[in-house]
């Protein structure tokens, strides 16, 4: 930080940025370790959004200082990150049930009028004759 900087400020904002080193490190962890895409996706974009959020408060925090005055371009950056990385991870999850409802199908296990539920507890789902889908 600047060496004109006054305590009380360089404080919060190294408590920011160590706040977001851990939320970026849960989410790291949480997509090396829970057993599925579908799980795998959410760890990281709920800590990632919550750890750029952290930063990118720091970096308004220290610019709006420098500069004497309220610097917004930050959040705009924080307003893109917000609404952009759910929505980029509710699409890719939604064309991974797809995929796995389309090779459910190709299988050939039910018939062609049987849509399979998709769980969340297998990575693969296989058809029954009822028409639902289960984990393998």
């Amino acid at each position: 930080m600047s060496p004109d900087m006054p305590s009380w400020l360089t404080l919060v904002i190294s408590f920011l940025l160590v706040v977001a080193g851990f939320f970026a490190l849960t989410g790291s962890l949480g997509m090396l370790r829970l057993p599925n895409f579908y799980s795998r996706m959410h760890a990281p974009t709920l800590t990632n959004t919550l750890s750029a959020f952290c930063i990118v408060v720091s970096i308004l925090l220290a610019a709006s200082y420098g500069e004497h005055r309220f610097v917004a371009h930050s959040l705009l950056v924080t307003f893109f990150l917000i609404i952009t990385s759910p929505v980029t991870a509710m699409l890719l999850m939604r064309a991974a049930i797809k995929r796995e409802l389309r090779r459910a199908e190709e299988a050939g296990d039910g018939s062609e009028t049987e849509i399979p539920e998709a769980k969340l507890e297998g990575s693969s789902l296989t058809t029954t004759k009822a028409g639902t889908a289960e984990a393998r």
